[in-house]
């Protein structure tokens, strides 16, 4: 894959950061910023579902390639 579009960039990005704001909750808080973490990690998944047919890749591959771009250009938002 050579182009990785910016609107998987961009979901992957939602769906890191929705899950380091985790990090310190608890209870009720925790359960709401779950919730917004699976929403965000679900839309990243079907648009590599999406981008992996297009492309006729595996979504694994697809997935991955996505990732590298991401981690290649910034820190774990968790951390």
């Amino acid at each position: 894959m050579t182009d990785i579009p910016d609107e998987l960039v961009k979901l992957e990005r939602s769906a890191e950061a929705e899950r380091a704001r985790l990090a310190g909750l608890c209870g009720d808080e925790y359960d709401a910023q779950w919730q917004a973490w699976r929403r965000a990690s679900e839309a990243f998944q079907a648009a590599v579902t999406e981008q992996s047919a297009r492309e006729g890749m595996s979504r694994h591959d697809v997935e991955q390639a996505v990732k590298q771009a991401v981690w290649r250009t910034e820190e774990d938002p968790a951390q």
